[in-house]
């Protein structure tokens, strides 16, 4: 395991070399199954598909229902079908990198394949690592899935709407996220209901205005 960490771990500094010389900034999108990370990307790509050059990578086991969905904002999407595998890796994404003219991209976006645990062991060269939760999956991810949450630069917590119909707690999933990452931003939204969007809409702004100080 530990080769193949360190062999990861080349290629994607090998990566985030190639973008730094692109100026590129690349976001790494991990959640479990059905936290709703298609949608915000989908909403990501309203909001900035027509003002910044967007690519996207998509990772799934075997479907590319995900990729078809942000396809018709006209943005390029690279597929990656890991069959069965629970997460990418630099070298399947250093290979998706191959199928984009890198120099007509400003952001590129991975969605991870649906895990909250393999993904997070994996650098795949990106500049930000975002951790999507819903609040119907219970308010014990961070405590339960520690080194995603001290990882990540910033926590995306959808469905908030459905609060009142779960035994989710803010308190306790504040308290547990403050004592593993204290200064990470976590972006309480509804993807569905558009509550929350425009605080997490300009942090994303301000990120891709980086991009030369990467």
């Amino acid at each position: 395991m530990r080769n193949v960490l360190d062999k990861n771990q080349n290629k994607a500094d090998e990566i985030r070399q190639l973008l730094k010389e692109k100026q590129i900034t690349m976001f790494n999108f991990i959640s479990s199954p059905g936290s709703g990370k298609t949608t915000i990307l989908e909403l990501i790509c309203q909001e900035f598909a027509k003002k910044i050059r967007l690519g996207i990578i998509e990772g799934d086991a075997y479907t590319d229902r995900d990729a078809k969905r942000l396809a018709i904002y006209d943005v390029p999407v690279v597929q990656i079908n890991t069959e069965g595998t629970c997460h990418l890796d630099s070298h399947s994404i250093s290979k998706a990198l191959e199928q984009l003219n890198l120099d007509e991209l400003d952001v590129i976006i991975v969605e991870n394949v649906g895990n909250l645990i393999c993904p997070t062991a994996f650098d795949l060269g990106e500049h930000y690592r975002i951790a999507v939760v819903s609040t119907t999956e219970g308010d014990d991810k961070p405590i339960k899935y520690p080194m995603l949450f001290r990882e990540s630069h910033a926590v995306i917590l959808n469905k908030t709407d459905l609060i009142p119909y779960t035994n989710f707690s803010m308190e306790q999933f504040n308290k547990d996220l403050k004592s593993l990452n204290g200064s990470i931003p976590v972006f309480n939204i509804s993807s569905t209901k558009k509550n929350g969007l425009h605080e997490l809409m300009e942090w994303f702004g301000k990120c891709f205005k980086r991009v030369a100080g990467i």
